[in-house]
C-alpha cells in the first residue's frame, strides 16, 4: 500500500466528516481506499453519504463489494441504491444480501459456471466466453454429474487437451466445498487444510451457490489476526488505531474498571501480609517478579487452549489432560525460573537470611507457574462451556488468580519462614 493511499485513509479515519472526504476522492481510487479502512470507518463513510453518492460509488463495483457496501446502511437506503442497478446485477446482490455477511456464502462470490461432465470442450470454452463478455471475469470452471460436484475444470485444459481422446472428467481437479450457512472462520480451516485455490460453497441440497477463491480470503485473515490480537488485550475489534479519544474512551473503560476490580482483590491479598513485608522489606522487591511470571505464564497457557478450542479440539468435557499438561509444564517452568531467580536473591540477602529467602522465592515461583498453568487451560474451557467468548475475558481472570493465589502462596510462605 502505498504511502498516499494510507495518507488518504488516515485523512477519511480522522474527518469530522468522513463521507464527505471520501466523496472528493477521484472516482478511480474510492474502491481500493474504502476497502482499505477500518470496519468502523466504512460504515461511517457508508452511512455519511447520500444515496445519490453511494450510487455512484457502487456503480463500477462487482456484486460482492457492492453487498459489502450496502451492508452497513439502512433498509430504505439500500433499495434507492439496488434500483440504479441492472437487472442482472441487482439480482446478484439482492442474493448475496439474503445471507449472513460472516457466513461461507457471505464471503462467496458469483464468479462460476457450471458444465456437465458430458459436455465437450467446445460447449465449455463457448460457455466461458459468452460468461466473460458479460460480467468481464473469468469464471471457475464447476464440473458436475447430475446433481454430485466432481471438482473443478482448470482454465487451461480448454486449451492443453485433445478433444479427441480426452473428455471433461479426465481433467477435473478436486474441489473442496463448504456449506453456505458456515462461519467464516471454518472457512478459513477449509483452506489451511486444502492447497486448492478455490472452494466451492453449497446448499442444503448441495447445490452450487458461489465460489470462494483464496484472494477473497485475505481480508478475512487480516481481520481474524486483528480480532485475536484485540480479544486477548480487551480491546473491541471494530475500533481502529485513527478512532478519536471519546471513541477509544467508550470502547474501553469497562474493561479497564473490571480490571480494577480485580486489581483491588490483590490489594487486599497484600494488606493481609503487611506486617511481614514491614519486617522483611525485600519481599516487596520481588512481588513483581512472582505476579509478573504467573500472569505471562498464565497467558500463554490460556492462548494455547483458546487455539485448541477454535480448531475443535477440546472442550471442558474433554479437557482434564490439557488442564494436567499444562499445570505439569508450568511446574517445570516454575523449576527453571524459580532457580533462577533463587540463586539472584540468595546471592544478594545471603548474610541477612541464608538459603532461605531464595527458597521462599523458588517455591513461590514453582506454585505461581502451577496455579498459572492450571487457571491459563481451566478458564478458557469454562467460558467457552457457558457459552463466552474465552479469548475477550479469560485473561482477566487468569491474571486475578495468579496475582491473588501468588501474592497469598509467596507472602504466607514468607511469613511462616522469614519471622
Amino acid at each position: 500500500m502505498s504511502s498516499q493511499t494510507t495518507d488518504v485513509q488516515e485523512a477519511i479515519a480522522m474527518s469530522p466528516e468522513p463521507a464527505a472526504e471520501f466523496a472528493s476522492l477521484p472516482r478511480r481510487e474510492r474502491r481500493d481506499v474504502f476497502f482499505a479502512l477500518s470496519e468502523s470507518a466504512r460504515e461511517a463513510v457508508a452511512t455519511g453519504m447520500t444515496p445519490e453518492q453511494l450510487e455512484s460509488f457502487v456503480d463500477p463495483l462487482d456484486p460482492d463489494e457492492i453487498t459489502d457496501a450496502l451492508g452497513y446502511v439502512d433498509e430504505e437506503t439500500r433499495e434507492a441504491v439496488l434500483t440504479s442497478l441492472d437487472n442482472s446485477r441487482r439480482e446478484k446482490v439482492d442474493f448475496l444480501l439474503s445471507f449472513d455477511p460472516e457466513s461461507a456464502a457471505g464471503v462467496m462470490t458469483l464468479d462460476y459456471v457450471t458444465v456437465d461432465a458430458g459436455r465437450s470442450f467446445s460447449e465449455v470454452t463457448e460457455r466461458v466466453r459468452r460468461f466473460e463478455e458479460r460480467t468481464g471475469k473469468v469464471p471457475t470452471i464447476f464440473v458436475t454429474d447430475g446433481d454430485e460436484l466432481l471438482g473443478e475444470l482448470p482454465g487451461a485444459a480448454l486449451s492443453v487437451a485433445d478433444a479427441a481422446s480426452e473428455s471433461i472428467p479426465d481433467h477435473v481437479r478436486e474441489t473442496p466445498s463448504v456449506r453456505y450457512d458456515r462461519e467464516d472462520e471454518e472457512v478459513l480451516e477449509v483452506f489451511r487444510q486444502n492447497s486448492e485455490r478455490t472452494v466451492a460453497v453449497l446448499d442444503e441440497e448441495n447445490d452450487i451457490l458461489g465460489v470462494i477463491h483464496a484472494e477473497d480470503l485475505l481480508r478475512l485473515i487480516d481481520e481474524a489476526a486483528g480480532e485475536t490480537l484485540y480479544e486477548f488485550t480487551g480491546v473491541a475489534e471494530e475500533e481502529s488505531v485513527l478512532d478519536g479519544p471519546v471513541e477509544k474512551v467508550r470502547r474501553r473503560y469497562k474493561w479497564l474498571i473490571l480490571n480494577l476490580g480485580t486489581a483491588f482483590m490483590a490489594a487486599a491479598v497484600v494488606g493481609l501480609f503487611e506486617s511481614t513485608i514491614a519486617a522483611v522489606a525485600i519481599l516487596a522487591a520481588y512481588m513483581p517478579v512472582v505476579a509478573g511470571m504467573g500472569g505471562n505464564a498464565g497467558t500463554q497457557s490460556m492462548a494455547v487452549t483458546v487455539r485448541g478450542i477454535s480448531l475443535g479440539q477440546v472442550s471442558l468435557s474433554t479437557g482434564k489432560r490439557v488442564i494436567a499438561n499444562e499445570a505439569i509444564a508450568g511446574a517445570v517452568n516454575g523449576l527453571i525460573t524459580g532457580a533462577l531467580v533463587a540463586v539472584i536473591a540468595t546471592a544478594f540477602s545471603y548474610g541477612e537470611f541464608g538459603i532461605l529467602l531464595g527458597a521462599v522465592i523458588g517455591v513461590s515461583m514453582v506454585a505461581n507457574l502451577v496455579i498459572a498453568g492450571f487457571f491459563g487451560a481451566l478458564t478458557p474451557l469454562v467460558l467457552d462451556k457457558l457459552g463466552y467468548d474465552p479469548a475477550t475475558s479469560a485473561t482477566i481472570f487468569i491474571t486475578t488468580a495468579t496475582d491473588v493465589l501468588g501474592f497469598f502462596v509467596f507472602l504466607g510462605l514468607a511469613g511462616a519462614v522469614l519471622l
